[in-house]
């Protein structure tokens, strides 16, 4: 996870602070960049299509469950050239005890175990997705113990991606840390959209931070899940794309380029 800083001075916003952030960025002649991850794919669905719809000329993580993810994925995404695949977890089975947070991967779990997961979910994308799939991890519920980073290299793993969070966290050595930043779902009140201001609060928080160096990710973070995606979510993103289309200073930054 990268270190994500507590900014305090942005929780809400409107589109008009976040065209006023990237003219920040372009006044110091940077660019800033975004980069979108969508977890939970296993196989095509109606929902499915409209995330690639408004992801249509962006690029796009697609983290897909390799024990469960449908051979027939492939075909859904011939449309979507710019769609890399990632290994989320290996089934999105959660191995925590009863009065821990659900991780696939939490403290005590065999290191041989891991080890295998990871290696064969690699493995099973890669022979699925070809080119399309980056040895970027990205592990359920974003909780990957820190036990287990040492293991991440030796599978082929070169990048993991989770939350950001407040505090630095053990860094796996060869390993890039590309996390995402904003989570437009709101878990905890319907599973709809947490709402334009939070959003863009967030999300000018998390480019200042970057801008400023109070943060060392490589770049903002969105993040999606196409199965819950509703009406409101799907609106933001539409308005999301074009104001990075319409901003010089703005773009949006492929998964490979963030973990290469």
């Amino acid at each position: 996870m990268s270190h994500m800083p507590a900014v305090g001075a942005v929780l809400r916003a409107d589109w008009p602070d976040l065209a006023a952030e990237f003219d920040r960025w372009g006044e110091e002649g940077r660019t800033a960049r975004l980069w979108w991850r969508d977890d939970d794919a296993t196989a095509p669905a109606p929902l499915l299509d409209r995330l690639l719809g408004l992801a249509e000329g962006v690029p796009l993580a697609l983290a897909a469950i390799p024990a469960r993810v449908r051979t027939n994925l492939e075909d859904a995404l011939r449309r979507a050239p710019l769609v890399a695949v990632v290994p989320h977890g290996w089934q999105h089975r959660n191995h925590a005890g009863a009065t821990m947070k659900k991780s696939e991967y939490p403290p005590g779990r065999p290191p041989s175990e891991v080890t295998a997961e990871l290696a064969a979910g690699r493995a099973r994308l890669a022979a699925l997705f070809g080119s399309r799939a980056l040895a970027v991890f990205v592990p359920p519920w974003n909780r990957f113990s820190a036990e287990f980073l040492p293991l991440l290299a030796g599978t082929g793993i070169r990048g993991l991606s989770t939350i950001a969070s407040e505090k630095p966290p053990p860094q796996a050595d060869a390993v890039a840390t590309v996390d995402a930043h904003v989570d437009l779902v709101a878990w905890r009140s319907g599973r709809g959209f947490i709402g334009t201001a939070a959003a863009l609060g967030g999300a000018i928080a998390g480019l200042r931070a970057i801008r400023t160096g109070l943060s060392a990710a490589p770049a903002l973070g969105i993040l999606t899940h196409h199965a819950v995606m509703d009406d409101a979510v799907s609106a933001f993103l539409g308005r999301l794309t074009a104001a990075v289309a319409a901003h010089p200073a703005a773009r949006w930054a492929s998964l490979a380029e963030l973990a290469p």
